[in-house]
């Protein structure tokens, strides 16, 4: 299995997941500021383009090992695409673009070095229970919001 690794972006071509369809966003299900995040797209997100997986959950890791990385390697948000992987700062500004009107316009700070984008988010990531708190189950989504779940699963 050979996967190709392009700013940020790991694709495994090989690799077919049929019960994934559209875009799937990974998070840290345990985290209260990452849950916090999923439900803020999940109400802009009016066209439902998204789905979530949290990273804890057998979906999400697999999503993550096919594509030839280490599950526990991950502490970031991941946007899964057509076999493609974004993480860390491209990811949330590639997600906040595709929910379309002015978070569009997110794509501007994709002009900030990835260095320096990354820098601020790790930083935000590595302090995140601190500030945010951790749960220790996973996000239950609304009733309506759980068929964009692909995990419904407590990890």
């Amino acid at each position: 299995m050979t996967a190709l690794v392009s700013n940020n972006a790991i694709s495994d071509e090989n690799t077919h997941h049929p019960q994934v369809d559209g875009d799937v966003i990974m998070f840290d299900g345990h985290c209260n500021l990452c849950n916090g995040w999923v439900q803020w797209v999940l109400k802009r997100d009016k066209k439902g383009r998204y789905k979530f997986a949290s990273l804890q959950s057998e979906i999400g890791q697999k999503l993550i090992i096919d594509s030839g990385r280490d599950p526990d390697s991950f502490d970031s948000v991941v946007l899964w695409r057509n076999n493609h992987i974004w993480i860390k700062s491209e990811a949330a500004l590639r997600i906040a673009s595709g929910l379309g009107g002015i978070y569009k316009l997110a794509m501007i700070f994709m002009a900030v070095p990835g260095i320096v984008r990354n820098a601020v988010y790790d930083w935000i990531a590595r302090n995140r229970y601190r500030w945010f708190g951790r749960s220790e189950e996973c996000l239950l989504p609304k009733p309506e919001w759980r068929n964009r779940f692909l995990d419904n699963s407590d990890t």
